[in-house]
């Protein structure tokens, strides 16, 4: 009885570090998926990750440090292992943020149904292509390998509170950097837009800047962002698995 009690414990408490990422990180926000479909796929997740690490679980001893203390650092750990996608995917929505003030489309914002925030247009594009590269390629089974690594080094009721701030930010420099680097060629060609634009007003006086310039640029964003996407398949890839490869660093 004392085994199945600290197996369901170990199933519970490992859940914890499963469940931040499944119900709140990208890209699983952007399905809508039930929220008990989400829990209970957490707790089988974490049911097959605690029968393939019974040292690390099931005979770790959880108790020393009490229950709430433990389960507290799993749920900090499973924050850590979450916020490396969340930040990649806060970028692409930073992007594409960027990119809807300069192309008129600041105030067609779309609304999240999972997080109930208002998102950008362009960001959304960016986050659902960036979804599909990552289910497309080997990204839910690279974080399963994430969670069953973080078991290794980081056994149950040994996790760590904090972690190193310059991994953090050296992470976060580089996913800004990736995600304007997605939305470079439409920033390229917003610009050139407002010269031409600028040049045409010296020309011709009496002309509407601000209208013509709202509809170019429009016309421009529309035709030019499937390219971009469609161009930018191996830097959405690399994205991911930059990501996936500095979870466990900055968890």
């Amino acid at each position: 009885m004392g085994e199945l009690t600290n197996q369901a414990v170990a199933i519970l408490l490992v859940s914890l570090r499963i469940v931040p990422t499944i119900a709140f990180a990208s890209p699983f926000t952007l399905m809508r998926v039930p929220p008990t479909v989400r829990v209970l796929l957490a707790i089988a997740l974490s049911a097959w990750l605690v029968v393939g690490h019974p040292a690390q679980s099931t005979h770790a001893d959880f108790w020393a440090h009490g229950l709430f203390l433990t389960a507290l650092g799993e749920l900090l750990m499973g924050i850590g292992l979450a916020l490396a996608l969340q930040l990649a995917f806060a970028a692409l929505l930073t992007a594409g943020r960027a990119i809807d003030i300069q192309a008129g489309f600041g105030l067609a914002v779309l609304v999240d149904p999972a997080t109930r925030t208002q998102v950008p247009l362009v960001g959304t594009l960016f986050a659902y292509a960036a979804g599909a590269v990552f289910f497309a390629t080997n990204g839910p089974a690279d974080l399963l390998a994430i969670w069953s690594a973080s078991l290794e080094h980081v056994p149950l009721g040994t996790s760590p509170i904090g972690s190193d701030v310059t991994l953090l930010t050296a992470y976060i420099s580089a996913v800004f950097t990736m995600a304007f680097g997605l939305g470079g060629l439409i920033m390229l060609v917003l610009f050139m837009a407002d010269l031409a634009i600028a040049f045409m007003s010296r020309t011709l006086p009496q002309m509407n800047v601000m209208l013509l310039g709202f509809q170019v640029k429009a016309m421009a964003t529309l035709a030019i962002l499937p390219f971009a996407i469609s161009l930018s398949g191996a830097l959405f890839l690399r994205m991911i698995r930059y990501a996936l490869e500095n979870t466990l660093a900055i968890a």
